[in-house]
């Protein structure tokens, strides 16, 4: 297997995960934390929206928790 379809098995893994336990799972606050710091450099930087930056947080706290 080579690392592409391992990350996207972790990946697949912990979205599963997160869905099915909510706040429970560990890596289910990580990325809200990430939402919110997102959100707010969305508010503070006049490039970025907030709907943007909310998914860029997510995306970057995410990708921290399966790239490990």
């Amino acid at each position: 297997m080579n690392d592409r379809e391992d990350m996207a098995t972790r990946a697949r893994e912990e979205i599963s995960g997160m869905a099915r336990h909510g706040l429970a799972h560990t890596s289910t606050r990580p990325v809200l934390a990430g939402m919110a710091i997102g959100a707010v450099a969305g508010a503070v930087l006049p490039v970025v929206s907030v709907p943007l930056g909310l998914a860029v947080g997510a995306g970057v706290a995410f990708w921290k928790r399966i790239n490990r």
